[in-house]
C-alpha cells in the first residue's frame, strides 16, 4: 500500500525473491513495467493477502492505517509499515485490536529508481520490529530479498533512524556541497561531480575493511594543523560551508586521536575549529 518508489521497488524486489505479490495500491492508477497499480478503494483482492506492507510517506501512515481497518483484510493478516520513524502506537494499536499483528519494515537503503531496488536490497540490511508474528514475517521478507536483518531496539527507535539518516542522506548532501565548492573556484561542473563520486566510492570502499578509526584520512588524520587552517581562511565567505566543515571536523577529532595523531596538534584544531570564523578580506 503506496506506489512510490519505495512501494514499486519493494515489489519488485519481492517477486524476484519468489514472494507472491497480490497487488500495489496508490493513489494512481498506471502501469510501472510488471506492475500494476490500483487506486481508489482498496480492491477485494487484498482479502487474499497474508501480508500488507504499507510504503506511504510518515506523515500519512495514520490514514493508510485507518484504511486498512475499513478494507476486507483476511483474518489475522500481517500489517507492517517501512518506516524507520514514524510509529503511530495509537493507530496501531487499533489495527492490533481487530486482529492484526503490526511491525517495521524498513530497508536501510536508499531507492531512487525502483527497477534497482532488487540489486540494491541484496545485502543491505533491514530494520525489524513489533508483535512477534509481524517480526517473524519481516525477517522472512528481508531474507527473500536477500538481505540482512537489524533488530530495532525497542527504546532507541529516534536515535536509530538518526544515524540511518546520517548515513544515507548526509553523503549525499556532502556530494553535493563538494562539488559546488570545486566548481565555484574554476572546476568544470561534470569533472567536479565525477571526481567526488569517484573520492567518495574510494572512501567507502576503505570502510569495507577497516574501522572509522582506521580507514580516516586527511589533515585531521595527520595533525596538519596549517592545512585546517587554510580550509578555514577559503571557507570563512561561505558559512554554510563552514559550518559544515567545523562540525564534521570536530567530529573527527576523536577518530584521530584513536589513530595516535599528536594530541598538541590535535588540541591546536581544536582551537582553530571552535574560533568564530573571521571573513575573508581582499588584498590590494
Amino acid at each position: 500500500m503506496g506506489a512510490g518508489r519505495a512501494g514499486r521497488g519493494l515489489a519488485r524486489a519481492f517477486r524476484e525473491g519468489g514472494v507472491d505479490v497480490v497487488g500495489v495500491h496508490g493513489r494512481r492508477q498506471f502501469v510501472d513495467g510488471p506492475i500494476t497499480i490500483s487506486t481508489g478503494a482498496i480492491p477485494p483482492a487484498i482479502g487474499s493477502a497474508d501480508v500488507v506492507l504499507v510504503t506511504v510517506q510518515d506523515r500519512q501512515l495514520p490514514a493508510a492505517l485507518a484504511e486498512l481497518r475499513a478494507a476486507p483484510l483476511a483474518p489475522g493478516a500481517v500489517i507492517l509499515h517501512a518506516s524507520g520513524s514514524a510509529h503511530p502506537r495509537a493507530a496501531m494499536q487499533q489495527n492490533r485490536a481487530q486482529g492484526h499483528p503490526m511491525g517495521t519494515f524498513h530497508p536501510l537503503v536508499p531507492i531512487p529508481d525502483p527497477e534497482r531496488a532488487p540489486a540494491l536490497l541484496r545485502g543491505a540490511w533491514v530494520g525489524v520490529d513489533g508483535d512477534l508474528e509481524a517480526v517473524r514475517v519481516a525477517r522472512d521478507l528481508a531474507i527473500r530479498v536477500g538481505a540482512h536483518v537489524l533488530p530495532i531496539p525497542r527504546e532507541g527507535r529516534s536515535a536509530y533512524h538518526a544515524a540511518a539518516v546520517m548515513a544515507s542522506n548526509f553523503p549525499t548532501v556532502l556530494a553535493g556541497l563538494a562539488t559546488s565548492l570545486m566548481h565555484r573556484v574554476g572546476v568544470e561542473e561534470s569533472t567536479a561531480r565525477s571526481a567526488v563520486r569517484h573520492l567518495m566510492r574510494a572512501a567507502v570502499t576503505n570502510l569495507a575493511d577497516a574501522e572509522p578509526d582506521a580507514a580516516l584520512t586527511g589533515p585531521i588524520s595527520r595533525g596538519d594543523v596549517d592545512t585546517v587552517a587554510s580550509h578555514l581562511e577559503v571557507l570563512a565567505a561561505t558559512p554554510e560551508l563552514d559550518a559544515v566543515y567545523r562540525a564534521l571536523s570536530v567530529a573527527a577529532i576523536p577518530f584521530a586521536a584513536a589513530q595516535g595523531t599528536d594530541p598538541a596538534a590535535l588540541a591546536r584544531i581544536s582551537e582553530l575549529l571552535a574560533a568564530h570564523p573571521v571573513p575573508l578580506t581582499s588584498v590590494d
